[in-house]
């Protein structure tokens, strides 16, 4: 008497598992969600890349002065690098003639030479520039010859001129004797420095640095 409901039971069973097998074998692999993963202490987790998010912000008071003395400094690097570089070319080559000139009188004769040559190519853009644009050409000019502008002076004009400017320079709240630290005090500068010559292409012919 029990047979004809064991029958229809297992009958039941038997359609749900093909209509399941039939259900599943309309997929495939490809049919399959492939997430990125990470491995983390031995435990698999999924990992996805979210989209970027923005934040914005009011600068405060002092990010903004910080940012007007940056565009400051970058604007006076801009403006005296082409300077500092052709003083530096012309420098670097007085030195190097000077070098194999043992004589004072014939040194003298070609210092004054080419002083005309650099009163000539750079009297005119220098007096337009402001004090903080001659204070950083100095600097840039240390950077291009690794010797300071007072040292400069009192090689080709003597001592006693070197103090006379070094003397105008501090009236104007300024310093001959400026080092230049590329690696520390400087190196925003030098930063700088390296962006406007990747901009013009200009190539490195300091004789200090090893940029």
């Amino acid at each position: 008497m029990l047979k004809k409901p064991i029958l229809k039971l297992t009958t039941v069973i038997l359609l749900v598992i093909i209509s399941a097998s039939a259900s599943f074998s309309q997929y495939s692999i490809k049919d399959t969600l492939q997430l990125q993963a990470i491995v983390y202490q031995g435990d698999t987790i999924p990992m996805s890349v979210l989209s970027n998010i923005y934040v914005q912000s009011r600068l405060t008071n002092s990010q903004k002065e910080a940012l007007a003395r940056y565009n400051r400094l970058r604007n006076a690097v801009y403006v005296t690098y082409p300077y500092a570089r052709k003083a530096g070319i012309i420098l670097n080559d007085i030195n190097a003639h000077l070098a194999n000139i043992s004589d004072k009188k014939e040194r003298n004769k070609y210092i004054n030479s080419r002083d005309k040559e650099l009163k000539k190519e750079f009297t005119t853009p220098i007096t337009n520039l402001t004090v903080y644009q001659g204070k950083i050409l100095m600097k840039l000019i240390n950077r291009e010859t690794s010797n300071n502008c007072y040292e400069i002076i009192k090689e080709y004009q003597g001592g006693l001129t070197a103090r006379v400017y070094q003397t105008v320079a501090f009236f104007f709240s300024s310093n001959l004797k400026q080092p230049y630290d590329s690696k520390n005090e400087d190196l925003v500068i030098e930063k700088i420095v390296q962006e406007v010559q990747r901009l013009y292409g200009y190539n490195e012919i300091s004789k200090s640095q090893n940029l």
